[in-house]
């Protein structure tokens, strides 16, 4: 039996997972280390990338060839904003910030190299292309919000992060388009799974790094 696509992304993507789990901004969400700095650093710019992230959601949408996956993408696209809005307003008002000043905030580096490459990739990209490069922010978050739980947090802030993603909503979610990418992946010519398979791995890096930007309060350099 040929292997799923999902299981052919996550194989490219599986030592990056791993690197993940292990990085002191992860680490530090479970035993309480990470510093509130940071965390804020990190909902500030997560602010700012779901933005992007949710147009390019949006752009899947308006390439999907049949209904029931545009009314899935534009759904997740309106979903992802208003829920970790929701979110994001609760998290920056515990620790100090406001929705305004939060949008007032510049932009990281990294944050915009991400966000730029997902548009790029979605709107000059195939629908396959585009769904490949949206994929890691779903499926990333859903496996790091399921370590992080089997460990838990000492912080009740770092706490309500975690079981966000680990919901068993949010994982429905996830599996929702995993099917969606398994359907487009076997109908994909070889070269449109390669395709495919560099966006992902591209953004699955991407996912690393926003992170570690985060915990390096990255700022521009000149």
């Amino acid at each position: 039996m040929a292997s799923r696509t999902r299981d052919l992304l996550w194989t490219d993507a599986e030592e990056i997972y791993r690197g993940i789990c292990v990085h002191p901004f992860i680490t530090g969400l479970t035993d309480g280390s990470l510093d509130r700095d940071r965390f804020r650093h990190y909902i500030v710019q997560d602010s700012h990338y779901l933005r992007g992230y949710a147009k390019a959601l949006a752009v899947c949408a308006a390439k999907a060839p049949d209904e029931a996956d545009l009314m899935m993408f534009a759904r997740h696209a309106g979903e992802a904003v208003a829920a970790e809005r929701e979110m994001h307003d609760e998290l920056l008002d515990a620790l100090g910030m406001d929705a305004q000043r939060a949008a007032a905030s510049p932009i990281a580096p990294t944050t915009q190299a991400y966000v730029s490459y997902l548009l790029a990739t979605a709107y000059a990209g195939s629908y396959a292309e585009a769904v490949a490069a949206v994929l890691p922010c779903y499926w990333i978050y859903a496996r790091v919000g399921e370590h992080l739980q089997a460990t838990g947090s000492t912080d009740p802030l770092y706490r309500r992060w975690i079981d966000t993603y680990a919901d068993a909503g949010f994982q429905d979610v996830v599996e929702a388009a995993l099917s969606v990418t398994d359907r487009i992946g076997a109908r994909a010519s070889a070269d449109e799974l390669a395709a495919m398979r560099g966006h992902f791995h591209t953004t699955a890096r991407y996912e690393w790094m926003f992170w570690d930007s985060a915990h390096r309060m990255e700022q521009w350099p000149v």
